[in-house]
């Protein structure tokens, strides 16, 4: 975990906080890829992740957009309580999940709500490398949309593009918005599970491969329903049920054994484990479809069990 100081915290559109971090020290931040994400220390045992979408040239700071979701489980909420201006918090080195594939021929970003946070990133980048691409950002209204004034005068303003459900400029975008999917585009989404199921199902119909389609998910519904069934731990020889509705990090937490979780909603993989034998019940949105057919991981926060048991390298 690396120290930062809180050099700006600014209020933008509705329930939404943008921090500019920097580090104590004073020297520049580890170097970040458009796409990637942070860990934030809330408050000890509390840990969530955001999106950077700041210009990945310029590593003196960090940048990150958090909404107050009215759905928290806490991270959001006790954020927009604690984290003020000169504060230092702990935050973790970038990871990239959600990584530019630059051989294409265009770039589609779609931005829903507070998922346009990657997708800024992503443009700078893309302006930089003098690549192809349009923005697209779709919000409630416009009262809901953050990042206005920066996306209006940024270098790659022509390429953005606003969509509102209601009020002013509403212009709700359709699949005519997406490009020939034969000249080799890509497409990348982020936003709410519905408005990137929607996009998806778009770009699908309108003739993009799967392997063209990107997504990010923010939050996840957690199906923790299923029979119980029994987990050991080959390094300890421990043996623990998980009972119906209970996730394996409950249940190991019963016999002493602490998993170090983040997300909780099987987004970020800070829980993945290896699987020595049994078959996984895969519910998490981590892993890709190759990864789950292989089997031989799980996501300990919100993935079952297939089988009667499972062993894991633990």
């Amino acid at each position: 975990m690396i120290e930062a100081k809180i050099l700006k915290r600014e209020t933008q559109a509705r329930d939404i906080v943008v921090l500019d971090l920097v580090a104590t020290n004073g020297t520049p931040l580890p170097a970040f890829e458009a796409g990637a994400h942070i860990d934030v220390e809330i408050e000890p045992g509390l840990t969530r992740q955001y999106s950077l979408c700041g210009d990945p040239t310029m590593p003196d700071r960090y940048r990150i957009g958090v909404l107050k979701d009215p759905n928290s489980r806490g991270g959001s909420t006790r954020l927009h309580e604690l984290f003020a201006e000169g504060q230092v918090i702990r935050i973790g080195e970038p990871r990239n999940l959600f990584p530019l594939d630059e051989r294409a021929s265009e770039s589609v970003l779609l931005g829903g709500g507070i998922g346009i946070t990657p997708m800024i990133a992503m443009a700078y980048r893309l302006q930089t490398e003098g690549k192809p691409f349009t923005l697209h950002y779709c919000a409630r209204e416009r009262a809901t949309a953050a990042f206005l004034d920066e996306l209006t005068s940024a270098p790659f303003a022509d390429k953005v593009h606003f969509h509102f459900d209601s009020g002013e400029g509403t212009d709700c975008f359709d699949a005519t918005d997406l490009p020939d999917p034969d000249n080799g585009a890509h497409v990348y989404t982020c936003g709410p599970e519905g408005f990137m199921t929607h996009m998806h199902d778009l770009a699908l119909a309108r003739g993009y491969a799967p392997e063209a389609l990107h997504q990010e998910f923010f939050s996840a519904d957690v199906d923790n329903t299923g029979d119980s069934f029994d987990v050991e731990l080959a390094q300890s020889g421990q043996t623990v049920t998980v009972a119906e509705g209970q996730s394996i990090v409950e249940a190991l937490a019963e016999i002493g054994v602490r998993i170090e979780v983040s997300c909780e909603q099987g987004i970020c993989g800070t829980c993945l484990c290896d699987v020595l034998e049994g078959e996984p019940d895969h519910r998490d949105s981590f892993l890709t479809d190759e990864e789950k057919a292989d089997g031989d991981q799980i996501t300990l926060c919100c993935s079952r069990a297939k089988s009667s048991k499972l062993v894991l390298d633990l």
